[in-house]
């Protein structure tokens, strides 16, 4: 079922623009940083569904493409078929189960692609999921706020740019850490005997705070990754709709750190 526009008509180029010196300010030191995307897929699999593996390989496209963020959500209701997914942790299936309630599924599935926290459809289907972000995008309904994240020798620096707050809903900044490559020999159930490469795996995720619409800047240390398994992070400002995730309105990506 398709969600409702949530926000008023407004170019992302509009608030980049608004707030280029602001995240120019946060930016400036670290060794190394990234801008927005225009898109976030986030894909509801299991290394137990066998209809996985074709939605698995789709990601892995997304995660390549730098303008898109592509997050893995490993499940773990699929655990008593014969194999427990190495993956999986309660905290991705309650956030599956969150946008049910959001996006007005009456179930949870896999593979389930959930595009800018909006429209949800089956994670196989690369072209409408691509399809969906351009749509988003120019219905002004995209990723409209500018979102960043930064790294240096101690440190990550997330900021988030003015903008405009939906009325009534509490925005919330979280980061997510991921692997961005795990190999994984499956023994058992019905993906029994292939090994599989699951691209921007899921390890954990943190609320850092909820933004007003106007600018802010949070540091963390940069040691989080490796104490979350994880070779990257992402950062989301999300509405929140009766506790359960709603629309994305921006997003950030960094990766490329030690494998630890």
């Amino acid at each position: 079922m398709r969600a409702e526009p949530f926000m008023p008509m407004i170019t992302r180029r509009t608030l980049l623009a608004g707030t280029a010196a602001t995240l120019a300010a946060v930016a400036s030191g670290p060794a190394r940083a990234a801008a927005a995307v225009s898109g976030v897929v986030e894909l509801f699999t299991s290394q137990g569904c066998s209809s996985c593996p074709p939605a698995d390989a789709a990601l892995a496209e997304f995660a390549a493409d730098p303008d898109v963020l592509a997050l893995g959500y490993h499940v773990d209701y699929w655990d008593y078929l014969g194999w427990k997914d190495t993956l999986a942790s309660a905290d991705n299936t309650a956030r599956q189960r969150g946008y049910a309630r959001t996006l007005g599924s009456r179930s949870v599935y896999t593979p389930q692609a959930v595009v800018n926290g909006r429209d949800h459809l089956n994670g196989g289907y690369k072209t409408r999921i691509r399809d969906l972000i351009g749509e988003h995008e120019a219905a002004g309904n995209g990723l409209v706020v500018p979102v960043m994240v930064a790294m240096s020798a101690g440190r990550l620096s997330v900021g988030v740019g003015d903008g405009i707050k939906p009325a009534g809903a509490d925005m919330l900044l979280t980061i997510v850490y991921y692997r961005d490559r795990s190999e994984v020999e499956i023994a058992r159930g019905e993906n029994a005997g292939r090994t599989m490469v699951y691209a921007n795996a899921v390890m954990a995720q943190q609320t850092l705070g909820m933004w007003d619409g106007k600018a802010m800047q949070i540091d963390l240390p940069r040691d989080k990754i490796a104490q979350n398994k994880a070779t990257g992070c992402a950062v989301l400002l999300q509405a929140a709709i009766d506790g359960a995730p709603g629309p994305i309105m921006g997003a950030a990506k960094l990766k490329g750190f030690d494998r630890s």
